[in-house]
């Protein structure tokens, strides 16, 4: 029962916290500085949790050939480029990933 009311609990207080900030930025002006600002957070926070994944195995640096996760991150950023569609970037990024695995 104590997991269950924790979860309750939890999930109100998620809830009340992001529907505040969504009433709030509803009701003032948001000046165009922290605009622009807030425009850069998506690709920051994307980078920080992939690039981790892509650079580090074994907790440390891999920058080798051996390392498939790389290699199939820098076909995915070439597809990215290329392409600039999420869709297809996403998709080619895990064939890469599988097929190099696969070799």
């Amino acid at each position: 029962m104590n997991i269950w009311l924790v979860m309750l609990i939890g999930g109100l207080i998620t809830f009340g916290l992001r529907f505040s900030l969504i009433y709030l930025f509803g009701r003032f002006e948001v000046p165009e500085t922290m605009r622009r600002a807030l425009h850069y957070v998506p690709p920051a926070v994307l980078s920080a949790i992939i690039v981790p994944e892509l650079l580090i195995r074994d907790g440390s640096v891999s920058l080798s050939l051996e390392n498939i996760r790389l290699l199939a991150g820098i076909i995915a950023i070439i597809t990215a480029w290329v392409s600039r569609n999420t869709l297809l970037t996403i998709l080619t990024g895990m064939a890469a990933l599988l097929i190099i695995g696969w070799l």
